[in-house]
């Protein structure tokens, strides 16, 4: 017994002195409320408990997340799901390991004074719409409505809008949105028209990697999920930490750190990441249907000749993917 006892002892320390896996990982954008649960696995410990030296690398304008892992820069990367099909239809082997966001929260802002508070009042109105992946959605909306447009290039500001340039700005719920709350316009002024209520769910947010990097570390990979499922459900649970956390990141790469909006966009990415209407799908999975939808969208507005096969693009961790 003394020698067995001294046996699984021994391999227990050889367990622990295992040497950590180094794996990178790169946002889409700095350090936000956006990414809250990976800062909050790196600053919890999360990662290293399950083998993982990680680098989150910066993203931002000029560093593109799916440019990065093609390159060979990047281990692993955060994608919005559009981009990562786009990319694989063209040969780009992406494979989606987790789909983070399972409800989209890109949407249309317009101010109801201006006569617009159904769709269809958006007829031959001036409409704000960013560029690349951003009008897919919109673009689908209109063609659902008969709609004719005025599409005005919109920038990262909402300022174009608070002067009435356009007549309806995109924004992103957990974004500018409530930037523009946060200029004075109260909520019931507006009109919102969140893309999801209209059968056009677009989940955003996805872990993605290289189908070699998948190949050559399987484990590595799923233990990467693991740890960033784990993140963010600590966060959730603990959200004055998960704010304070990320607004220490933010400092440090010199970000603007704003505690009240990283607060709104912390609190909007658990509505989307963890929704709770029907049929929401489980968190960090990518439902069968939610791609076809993106994948149909993609080929319908010609920004793809073919859509990848389900079962090629999206791997299950079985057994990582929290509950």
């Amino acid at each position: 017994m003394l020698l067995s006892f001294l046996f699984f002892a021994a391999a227990a320390v050889a367990t622990a002195q295992e040497p950590l896996k180094k794996i990178s990982f790169i946002p889409q954008w700095g350090p936000q409320a956006q990414f809250a649960g990976y800062y909050v696995a790196y600053d919890e410990g999360i990662y290293k408990k399950h083998g993982i030296d990680i680098n989150i690398i910066q993203g931002g304008p000029g560093r593109p997340s799916s440019e990065l892992l093609e390159k060979g820069e990047a281990d692993v990367g955060s994608i919005w799901l559009s981009t990562a099909i786009q990319k694989r239809s063209s040969g780009v082997r992406l494979v989606n390991i987790a789909q983070i966001v399972q409800r989209s929260s890109l949407m249309l802002i317009a101010k109801k004074a201006r006569g617009i508070k159904r769709p269809e009042d958006l007829q031959g109105k001036k409409v704000g719409l960013w560029g690349n992946d951003f009008r897919i959605q919109p673009m689908a909306f209109f063609k659902k409505h008969n709609l004719m447009v005025k599409i005005i290039p919109q920038s990262y500001s909402v300022n174009l809008f608070l002067r009435d340039g356009v007549d309806a700005a995109s924004a992103m719920w957990y974004n500018e949105y409530h930037t523009i709350l946060n200029a004075g316009i109260n909520a019931d002024e507006l009109t919102t028209f969140f893309y999801s209520d209209f059968g056009l769910n677009f989940p955003e947010d996805g872990i993605f990697v290289m189908e070699e990097t998948l190949k050559k570390d399987p484990a590595l990979v799923c233990a990467f999920v693991k740890a960033s499922m784990e993140g963010w459900m600590y966060a959730f649970s603990h959200p004055d930490r998960a704010v304070d956390t990320v607004l220490k990141y933010m400092t440090a790469a010199n970000v603007p750190a704003n505690r009240v909006h990283q607060k709104w966009m912390f609190e909007r990415m658990k509505d989307i990441i963890m929704p709770v209407e029907q049929g929401a799908g489980e968190p960090g999975v990518l439902k069968k249907e939610d791609y076809e939808r993106v994948a149909l969208e993609l080929k319908n507005g010609g920004l793809i000749t073919n859509i990848p096969d389900y079962d090629e693009f999206a791997f299950r961790c079985q057994g990582y993917v929290q509950k």
